[in-house]
């Protein structure tokens, strides 16, 4: 079932659909996934932490050690926290952010929700993310799972992806196309 989902396919995609495979057998995928976005958003905040997991510099043993310490003081145990050490003494944890990507997409499909990208120049609130919500619920049919990225440098506005739409209406796209616009106006 989750092998067929032709989104998620390399190293990432196979360490995605085996915690995913057990996460299900174990009828946990609601923690599993709670600890997974757990640890994204320790990484969203943490440049060390990044540094960490990318940098081959590290030994397994030191990542393992370090990832340890990680783990127990955000709370993360169980499948996740074993998971992401087999990562890590595999040496894959550098595609940790893929295998995130690829376990969330899975865990939507078995729900039957889609997913989509946002990126907002600014966290959105509750009521915003809400909307946002809805509105994609109304037009995909399904529920949409969001996984939202801040990049200010898009200055207002949002990006949606959702399966392969993009909806762009970022203050930068619109600024760039006036540019664009006067230059050959001009």
């Amino acid at each position: 079932m989750a092998t067929d989902d032709t989104s998620v396919s390399g190293v990432a995609g196979r360490y995605a659909t085996a915690l995913f495979e057990l996460a299900r057998d174990q009828k946990s995928i609601d923690a599993v996934r709670a600890d997974v976005d757990k640890f994204a958003a320790l990484l969203a905040d943490n440049p060390d932490l990044v540094r960490l997991v990318r940098s081959p510099v590290f030994t397994a043993q030191e990542q393992g050690k370090a990832l340890d310490a990680v783990l127990t003081k955000a709370g993360i145990t169980g499948i996740t926290a074993n998971f992401l050490k087999v990562l890590t003494a595999n040496r894959r944890l550098f595609a940790v952010n893929d295998v995130i990507r690829a376990f969330r997409a899975l865990v939507a499909k078995f729900r039957g929700e889609a997913t989509a990208d946002v990126t907002v120049a600014e966290p959105l609130n509750d009521k915003n993310l809400d909307a946002l919500k809805a509105s994609l619920k109304s037009v995909t049919g399904k529920d949409v799972d969001l996984n939202v990225k801040v990049d200010p440098s898009i200055i207002g506005g949002l990006i949606v992806k959702l399966g392969s739409r993009m909806v762009d209406s970022s203050l930068r796209t619109k600024l760039n196309s006036i540019k664009h616009a006067m230059k050959e106006a001009g």
